[in-house]
């Protein structure tokens, strides 16, 4: 009988597997760059020839990337992944936002319930953060500011469900649709009315989470979603009567007005 035995993972592989293991889980986020090779080698104790050799299978497996004079970066994952053509044309849709909207609701609620039933300190404390932010940049009237801590507190919820494949796949989505999503959410937060109920709702997602209570997360998700959905769509037809009006006012630019 043949005797096999296991050989012990080489050092490289560890490396590999260890930078791996922070990309699956977010640590180390798409386009991010890495520390400088001394140091990298100095915090996993490892060195550099084999730090370089670990860091090449991570380039053949393409989930690593070099520029030359700025060294290693996390390749753009998940982008690429999801059909690029297929995102491309749904990014320019202004209509597929309900759709995505949609998607969100179904997702997010869902995460936040795991988020109450799994988030650690770490990551209670970055939902307390980004809370924070949201607060502060709310009472200082500074839309911009508010509508970046808004991206940061659902980041920080998809993190803390740790699910690593619903983490991954709304990372991927979010940078393909970013710019209507965006710009949608720049629009919302320029109406004052619109800012008060959105803290509100931002609140009590946060504060269901912190309590460790999944229910009343995935409640107060849903009913945040469905509001962003409402007034995604108000603003939209809003915007569609205003340039209809302005149409008929110039005659669509082809007719002759006369004064």
């Amino acid at each position: 009988m043949t005797d096999f035995s296991i050989r012990p993972e080489r050092a490289a592989e560890a490396v590999a597997r260890h930078v791996e293991t922070l990309i699956l889980e977010g640590s180390l986020a798409p386009g991010e760059g890495l520390l400088p090779e001394r140091d990298l080698a100095a915090r996993l104790n490892v060195s550099r020839p084999t730090l370089r050799d670990g860091l090449k299978l991570l380039q053949d497996r393409g989930l690593l990337v070099g520029e030359k004079g700025r060294g290693l970066r996390v390749a753009a994952l998940g982008r690429a992944a999801i059909t690029d053509p297929l995102l491309a044309l749904l990014a320019q849709r202004p209509e597929v936002e309900d759709d995505y909207l949609d998607f969100r609701d179904v997702v997010e609620s869902h995460a936040a319930g795991l988020a109450a039933a799994r988030a650690t300190e770490v990551d209670r404390e970055r939902i307390r953060a980004a809370l924070d932010g949201i607060e502060a940049a709310h009472g200082a009237a500074r839309p911009a500011d508010e509508a970046e801590a808004d991206a940061a507190l659902h980041q920080a919820i998809y993190e803390a469900s740790h699910n690593l494949v619903l983490l991954q796949i709304m990372r991927a989505l979010a940078g393909n649709l970013r710019s209507n999503v965006a710009a949608n959410r720049g629009r919302m937060f320029t109406l004052p009315q619109v800012r008060d109920h959105l803290r509100d709702q931002h609140r009590a997602i946060g504060e269901a989470i912190l309590a460790g209570d999944p229910e009343a997360a995935r409640t107060a998700a849903h009913a945040h979603l469905a509001y962003v959905r409402r007034a995604a769509r108000d603003l939209a037809c809003a915007e569609a009567h205003h340039e209809t009006a302005r149409r008929r006012q110039s005659g669509g630019g082809l007719g002759q007005r006369r004064t």
